[in-house]
C-alpha cells in the first residue's frame, strides 16, 4: 500500500501512459473479440454486471487492479466492515453495513458488540409497524391512521422514497390502509398539499431528522404541529389535549433522543440510529420506517438481506471478480484517464423512477471533494457530474445528446430480467411481459448504438453529416434477475461499495460533507436579515439588492392589505 498520492504512483503513471493507446482504440474493434461478453461480467446476490462495453481492455483492467492495490484497497475494504474509524474527518466509523448483519451475527466495535442494539432497534420498528397494519395506531380521536407523512430531506428523504416506489408491488395486503407520503421542501410546497387533502383525526408524521436540527424538516414538522393542534384541540374535540395529540400523531428518528423530547415527541415514539451511520447510508435502519410501513417486515428484512449478501460478496470476492471494486474501476478510468466527467443513470423500469436521484446524492455527497485525508488539495478529477431518468423517457430527452452531442458521458443502463410472472389474467399477463421485451429490446438497443455508432447500422451508402452516431460511448448494464426487495438491497449496497472503492483510490473521505455546512450557515444569517428588515451590509451587491428586493414586496404586500 502506497503513502505517495495516488497520482504519483507508479501504477498511475503506467494506466496514464496505456490510455494514451487505449484512446485511439473504438468500442467496435475491441468487440472484434466474440468472448469479451463473457471476459467482463460477473454475477453476484441476484445481479449481473457487464462491463464489456467499457473502452478498455484485459491489460487496461490488470493495471486498474495494480492501482487498486496501491491505493490499498483490500486493507480499507477490511477497515470498513470492521468498524475501523474510516469516516477521518469526525474520526468516527461508518458502519451502515451493520444495519443489515443478521441477529446471530457479531460485530464487536470499541468494545460494543453493534448487533443487539440494531436488532432491538428493529424489533421496536417492527411492533410500530404491526400496530399500523392491524389498525391499531389511532389518532387522538380515536380513528386508525390512514396518511403517514415522512419529513425528512436528504438521506432521509431520497433513500425511503425511492424504496418505497420500488418495492409498491410488495405491499403486503394488511398495509393496504396506509399511504405513505413524503415532504422534504423547504418552501411547503409539497406539504401544503397534504395538508389541504388529508384530514387531521387520520394523519401521523414521522420526523426524520440525524440531528434533529435540520431546518428543511423541522420548518415542515411546526407547521404539521400547528395543523394537527388548530383542528384537534383549539376546534373543540372533547377530551383531546395537546400531549394526546405528539402522543399519537407523531414518530421521531433520529440519533439525538434528548432533541426529540425536547420537541415533545413521546419516548415510546422513538426510533434511534448512531452517529457511525450517514444520513445518506441511513434507510436500512429507523429510517427505513417508510419502506417496512409500505412492503411489511418480512419484506423489509429480505431487502437488508439483499444488501448483507452484496456486503459479504464484497468482503470475500477476489478484486478480479468484485463487483463493486470492478464497477468502481471503471469509473476511475473513465474520470481519471478518459476524461469523461459525465456520467448518466438510465433505469429502464418505472419503478426505478427515483434510482438516479438517489444515486446523485450518494455519490456527489460522497465523493465530491477536492481535498484529500490529509488535507492536500488533489490534483486529479474525483466523482463525475451525475443525473438520469428513466430510460425510456430519456430516450426522447437527452439521448440526442448522448449520441451525437460534443459531451463524452458514461451510462449505466439498469433493468430486470424478469417482470409480470405473477399477474393471474393469461392475456393481460402476455401484453404486459410483450411492453417488458419492448423496453429490454431498447435498453439493449441504446447501449450497443452508444457503443457501435454507424457500425451498428446496416445501411448502404454514405451517411450524411447529420445522421451519423460516432459511438465509442461507454456504458455498464446492470441486470437484475428480478427487481425485489431483495436484489434491490444489493443494488444499492453495490453502488454504497463502489462510492467507497473509489473514494480509496482517490484518498478522499466519502462520509462526511462539509462543502454543506457552511451554505447552511449563511442562510441562517441571511433569513435573520430578511425577517428583521436590517442589516446585510457586509454582504456583495447583489445579494443587497436581492433582499431589498424581497423587503420592497413584503412593503407592498403590507400597504395593499391596509388599503
Amino acid at each position: 500500500m502506497s503513502h505517495s498520492p495516488i497520482d504519483r504512483t507508479a501504477a498511475w503513471e503506467v494506466l496514464a501512459g496505456h490510455a494514451g493507446e487505449m484512446r485511439k482504440r473504438h468500442l467496435h474493434e475491441l468487440f472484434e473479440d466474440s468472448q469479451r461478453g463473457r471476459t467482463f461480467t460477473r454475477k453476484a446476490a441476484g445481479l449481473t454486471l457487464d462491463l464489456s462495453k467499457q473502452r478498455w481492455s484485459e491489460a487496461t483492467l490488470e493495471r486498474l487492479l495494480d492501482l487498486a492495490r496501491e491505493a490499498g484497497v483490500p486493507e480499507a475494504i477490511e477497515a470498513l466492515l470492521a468498524g475501523e474509524r474510516v469516516n477521518v474527518s469526525e474520526n468516527r466509523p461508518a458502519l451502515h453495513t451493520a444495519l443489515r448483519l443478521p441477529s446471530d451475527a457479531s460485530l464487536v466495535v470499541e468494545g460494543e458488540d453493534l448487533v443487539p442494539g440494531v436488532h432491538a432497534t428493529l424489533a421496536k420498528l417492527e411492533a410500530m409497524v404491526e400496530r399500523f397494519h392491524t389498525r391499531q395506531w389511532r389518532g387522538a380521536t380515536g380513528h386508525p391512521i390512514h396518511d403517514v407523512v415522512n419529513l425528512g430531506v436528504g438521506g432521509s428523504d431520497l433513500g425511503p422514497l425511492m424504496v418505497t416506489h420500488a418495492l409498491a408491488d410488495y405491499r403486503p395486503a394488511d398495509a393496504a390502509h396506509i399511504d405513505v407520503h413524503f415532504a422534504s421542501t423547504m418552501d411547503g410546497s409539497q406539504l401544503v398539499d397534504y395538508l389541504s387533502r388529508f384530514n387531521p383525526e387520520t394523519t401521523l408524521f414521522v420526523i426524520s431528522s440525524k440531528s434533529f436540527t435540520t431546518i428543511d424538516t423541522l420548518s415542515n414538522a411546526r407547521t404539521a404541529r400547528d395543523w394537527l393542534l388548530s383542528r384537534l384541540v383549539r376546534d373543540g374535540n372533547g377530551g383531546v389535549d395537546e400531549a394526546m395529540v405528539m402522543r399519537q400523531h407523531f414518530i421521531g428518528v433520529s440519533a439525538k433522543p434528548e432533541k426529540m423530547s425536547e420537541w415533545g415527541i413521546a419516548e415510546a415514539n422513538q426510533l434511534e440510529f448512531w452517529e457511525w451511520v450517514g444520513g445518506r447510508y441511513s434507510l436500512w435502519g429507523a429510517i427505513g420506517l417508510p419502506i417496512a410501513l409500505v412492503v411489511g417486515m418480512a419484506h423489509f428484512r429480505d431487502f437488508l438481506a439483499g444488501a448483507h449478501a452484496m456486503d459479504r460478496h464484497f468482503a470475500g470476492a477476489p478484486l478480479a471478480d468484485n463487483l463493486p471494486v470492478l464497477l468502481a474501476l471503471a469509473g476511475i478510468w473513465n474520470v481519471n484517464f478518459l476524461d469523461i466527467r459525465a456520467h448518466s443513470i438510465l433505469p429502464y423500469d418505472g419503478r426505478l423512477e427515483y434510482f438516479a436521484a438517489y444515486l446523485e446524492q450518494l455519490e456527489m455527497e460522497s465523493n465530491g471533494k477536492s481535498a484529500t485525508h490529509d488535507g492536500r488539495e488533489v490534483a486529479y478529477s474525483t466523482c463525475p457530474v451525475l443525473w438520469g431518468q428513466l430510460g425510456p423517457n430519456a430516450q426522447h430527452a437527452f439521448y440526442q445528446l448522448l449520441h451525437q452531442g460534443t459531451q463524452p458521458v458514461v451510462c449505466d443502463f439498469i433493468a430486470p430480467l424478469r417482470r409480470y410472472d405473477d399477474v393471474a389474467e393469461p392475456e393481460t399477463r402476455e401484453h404486459l411481459k410483450s411492453q417488458h421485451r419492448l423496453t429490454l429490446a431498447n435498453c439493449f438497443a441504446q447501449s450497443r448504438l452508444l457503443m457501435l455508432g454507424d457500425d451498428a447500422i446496416d445501411e448502404p451508402g454514405e451517411r450524411p453529416g447529420h445522421k451519423r452516431y460516432r459511438g465509442n460511448q461507454p456504458s455498464t448494464t446492470l441486470l437484475l434477475d428480478r427487481l425485489s426487495p431483495a436484489t434491490l438491497g444489493a443494488l444499492i449496497a453495490l453502488y454504497e461499495h463502489k462510492v467507497y472503492v473509489q473514494a480509496t483510490i482517490w484518498g478522499i473521505n466519502p462520509f462526511d460533507q462539509w462543502g454543506v455546512e457552511l451554505g447552511k450557515q449563511i442562510a441562517g444569517e441571511t433569513e435573520e436579515i430578511l425577517a428583521n428588515h436590517a442589516g446585510g451590509e457586509h454582504m456583495d451587491a447583489s445579494t443587497r439588492a436581492l433582499v431589498a428586493a424581497v423587503w420592497q414586496a413584503e412593503a407592498d404586500d403590507a400597504s395593499r392589505d391596509e388599503r
